[in-house]
């Protein structure tokens, strides 16, 4: 090897480098015509068509759930299979797609170069530092083609994008519920092990989520951060109230196509569909003899 071209990547034919090196020079010279959205490949464009089209040709053999990309399949298969072909050499966590393990891997790399100039908070990744910053700025420059709504960061439109399409390709194998975003999902699976490793530091109650634990202290300090625009009426956490104004209904049923405010109202109108009657009423009685 020539030492001389230590860190330098190869490649054999002259595509594959033309490819390469739009990382380094964030070139997208494939735009969507319906959405304007641009893409490195133009694979990744014909992907992102199956979208707007409402195409999804990858069936899951077990459950016959569809997805309009591999990708989303092979994640939601996983439900089914339980396999995770990916491991940690540092720690032995096992993951099922390779592109979360090398996230993952970040989590052991001690070195926190990148500074935030408002807060003083350290990143391990400049990348990270430019997400935290829109905090401070209030920047949401990822938009939703379908409803306008902004988001500070692409995964987290991705998930929203989700609410639309009705995919729900992240699935907990104790009880098959889906998750748009796979944070969800993680979240989620706290419920099934009994974790609440969030503890409030005034009264001892504790959380699954920090975010709960965050609006929880809100009882404490009598914070409502979230103010109303329309009628000035504050709130403790970011609130659905808007939608009273608005009449929005983002939520909609893939089934009959009737909309909802809030997901939790989606969620139990689907059940009219599948016939799902999640509640059992065990009778006093019972209770007592378990």
């Amino acid at each position: 090897k020539n030492p001389d071209r230590k860190g330098l990547q190869d490649f054999a034919i002259r595509s594959n480098l033309l490819r390469h090196q739009r990382i380094h020079t964030g070139a997208r010279p494939y735009p969507c015509a319906e959405c304007g959205k641009s893409f490195r490949h133009k694979e990744h464009l014909t992907r992102h068509g199956r979208v707007h089209a409402g195409l999804k040709p990858y069936v899951c053999a077990h459950c016959g759930a569809a997805y309009s990309s591999r990708t989303n399949l092979l994640r939601h298969q996983s439900c089914h299979t339980g396999e995770l072909p990916y491991k940690c050499t540092e720690c032995g966590w096992r993951f099922g797609e390779i592109t979360v393990l090398v996230a993952h891997l970040v989590v052991h790399s001690r070195e926190r170069a990148h500074k935030c100039p408002e807060c003083g908070k350290n990143f391990r990744r400049g990348s990270s530092l430019t997400e935290h910053r829109r905090v401070h700025t209030g920047e949401k420059p990822h938009i939703c083609s379908q409803c306008g709504k902004g988001f500070m960061r692409r995964s987290i439109l991705n998930g929203h994008w989700r609410t639309h399409t009705g995919e729900r390709p992240n699935a907990c194998r104790e009880c098959g519920k889906g998750f748009t975003q796979r944070s969800s999902l993680l979240q989620h699976q706290r419920i099934h092990r009994g974790e609440r490793p969030y503890p409030c530091p005034q009264c001892g109650k504790s959380f699954s989520q920090r975010s709960a634990l965050t609006t929880h202290r809100r009882l404490h300090t009598g914070e409502r951060p979230f103010h109303c625009a329309q009628c000035g009426k504050s709130f403790n956490q970011s609130s659905r109230h808007r939608r009273t104004h608005t009449g929005e209904r983002p939520y909609c049923c893939t089934q009959c196509s009737k909309s909802f405010k809030q997901s939790s109202a989606l969620t139990q109108h689907i059940r009219i569909h599948t016939g799902e009657r999640p509640y059992v009423f065990v009778p006093p009685v019972l209770k007592n003899l378990q």
